[in-house]
C-alpha cells in the first residue's frame, strides 16, 4: 500500500506552515518530492519517522527557493553521514536541467569544496526531459513539462495502488495538458488562496490558482480526488475547512486539504 506523507503544505512565504513537499512511501521505499526552503525539512522528516539514510530518491520540480533550499541542508547533513560511513548507497536526484544548474550553483556558494566532492560521489543526478520514464521503488513515473509560465517546471504521473496519480507542481494547469489530466483518480494542485480573497493575495498575477478556480478546472476534467496545497496561512486552524468548503462548492469528487505532517491514503474511485 502506498501513502503520501505531507511534510509541508504552505506556499513560499509561509512561516507557520512548512513549504509544500511530501514523501510517497510504498513497500519498496521512499520517494521525496521537493524539499521546501529551509533546515526545517529535517524536523519534518523526523516528525514522520523518516531517517535521512532511508531516502534514496528525490525529485525537485523546479528551481524556486521554497523547493530546493531544503536540499542544501540535506546535503550538509548527508555529506557528513557519508564521511562517517553512515550512508553508503547512491542517492538519485531527479530534476530538469534548470534545477540541476540551480542546485550546483547554490551548493557551490554555501558548502565547502570537500563536502561538495563527497556529495557528488554519493549522488546520481538524473536530468529529466519531457515524457521521460523512470522506475522508482517499483513504480513507473512519467515526468513531464507542465508548460509553466514561470521557470521550467516538471510534474509526473504514476500508478499508486491502481490509482492514476498526477503531481502538477505549483502553477495552474496549462490547458494544453487537459487531455493528460482528464479522468485521473488523484491530482495534486496548488491553491494559493481563497477565491474571495484573491484581491488580497493576488494569486493570478503570481501564476497561481484559488481553491475555487482549481476545483472548477479539475471538476470539468472528471478528476476523482483533488489534493489542494501550496496555500497561504492567514486562517490558522480554519484553513482546512474554508478551503474545503470553497472547493466542494464546485467539485463533485473528493477534496483533500491536508495539514502539515498529515498522511493521505489512496482509495480507488471506480
Amino acid at each position: 500500500m502506498a501513502v503520501i506523507k505531507m511534510l509541508g503544505t504552505g506556499s513560499g512565504g509561509t512561516t507557520n506552515l512548512y513549504n509544500t513537499c511530501f514523501v510517497i512511501q510504498n513497500h519498496d521505499g521512499l520517494f521525496l518530492v521537493d524539499t521546501g526552503g529551509s533546515i526545517e525539512i529535517m524536523k519534518q522528516l523526523k516528525q514522520v519517522n523518516i531517517k535521512l539514510d532511508e531516502i534514496k530518491n528525490i525529485f525537485i520540480s523546479h528551481s524556486h527557493t521554497d523547493h530546493i533550499l531544503g536540499l542544501i541542508w540535506m546535503f550538509k547533513k548527508m555529506g557528513g553521514m557519508a564521511m562517517h560511513g553512515e550512508i553508503k548507497e547512491k542517492i538519485n536526484i531527479y530534476c530538469n536541467n534548470v534545477v540541476y544548474e540551480a542546485i550546483k550553483g547554490v551548493a557551490s556558494y554555501v558548502l565547502s569544496t570537500e563536502l561538495m566532492d563527497i556529495i557528488y560521489q554519493m549522488t546520481n543526478f538524473v536530468i529529466l526531459h519531457d515524457k521521460d520514464r523512470c522506475i522508482i521503488n517499483g513504480v513507473e513515473y512519467e515526468f513531464f513539462d507542465i508548460l509553466a509560465k514561470g521557470t521550467k517546471q516538471f510534474g509526473f504521473e504514476c500508478m499508486l495502488d491502481d490509482n492514476r496519480f498526477i503531481f502538477l507542481g505549483d502553477e495552474p494547469l496549462n490547458p494544453q495538458l487537459n487531455d493528460k489530466i482528464k479522468g485521473a483518480d488523484y491530482v495534486t494542485h496548488e491553491a494559493f488562496c481563497l477565491d474571495r480573497e484573491e484581491n488580497i493575495f493576488h494569486a493570478y498575477e503570481k501564476n497561481h490558482s484559488t481553491a475555487l478556480s482549481a476545483a472548477k478546472t479539475m471538476n470539468e476534467l472528471d478528476v476523482g480526488n483533488l489534493i489542494l496545497y501550496h496555500t497561504e496561512e492567514s486562517h490558522g486552524n480554519d484553513r482546512k475547512q474554508l478551503y474545503l468548503e470553497e472547493a466542494q462548492s464546485v467539485f463533485h469528487g473528493n477534496v483533500i486539504v491536508p495539514n502539515d505532517l498529515e498522511e493521505i491514503q489512496f482509495v480507488k474511485r471506480r
